[in-house]
């Protein structure tokens, strides 16, 4: 099996949350910024080979469970091949259901304040300031986009092109569709 990035990230990724861990606090394990676990998790960058033995440490696996990185192929799938198809306005109506919620429920219900704080908590952010900027809350639908295909979603490259409002989010992306061998 050949070695990608994408696939290397997305088990970095995988690991990290399935022990509750902030792209912050495995940085922190590693002595590095979140933004390097970040770019491994989307596949821009590899982990540094001398990093590994302590990156499987920090993810309680082993070096190879880590770089074997699941799927084999990820080059070109048809739309078909991918668990399910989204759009970019479906996610962002996602994100915007948290504020919803929050106008629905009030913003001192538990359930706001356990959503809301989580997203804080995982992303190391506060959402509603983030919400109230209209650069930042696109950032948000971005993000959730990224999850959304990093968890083996679909999103067509002209839904890209047409939803985005900053030619920034729409290249980031754009070039994480392409990755993923979205055309």
């Amino acid at each position: 099996m050949s070695l990608t990035p994408i696939q290397v990230g997305r088990q970095i990724c995988c690991l990290r949350k399935h022990l509750g861990l902030t792209q912050n606090q495995l940085g922190e394990r590693l002595h590095v910024s979140f933004q390097a676990v970040s770019k491994w998790e989307r596949g821009e960058t590899l982990p540094d080979a001398s990093l590994l033995p302590e990156l499987a440490r920090a993810l309680e696996t082993t070096i190879d469970f880590i770089m074997r990185g699941g799927d084999a192929d990820m080059e070109k799938k048809p739309p078909e091949a991918f668990v399910r198809r989204t759009t970019i306005a479906q996610i962002r109506e996602g994100v915007e259901c948290f504020e919803r919620a929050g106008q629905l429920l009030g913003k001192d219900s538990f359930f706001y304040m356990g959503a809301v704080g989580g997203i804080n908590l995982k992303m190391n952010i506060d959402f509603e300031t983030y919400m109230a900027d209209p650069y930042t809350r696109e950032a948000m639908v971005a993000e959730a986009a990224l999850q959304a295909m990093m968890g083996g979603a679909y999103i067509s490259l002209a839904d890209i092109e047409e939803s985005f409002q900053y030619p920034h989010w729409v290249e980031n992306v754009r070039e994480a569709a392409q990755r993923y061998g979205m055309e």
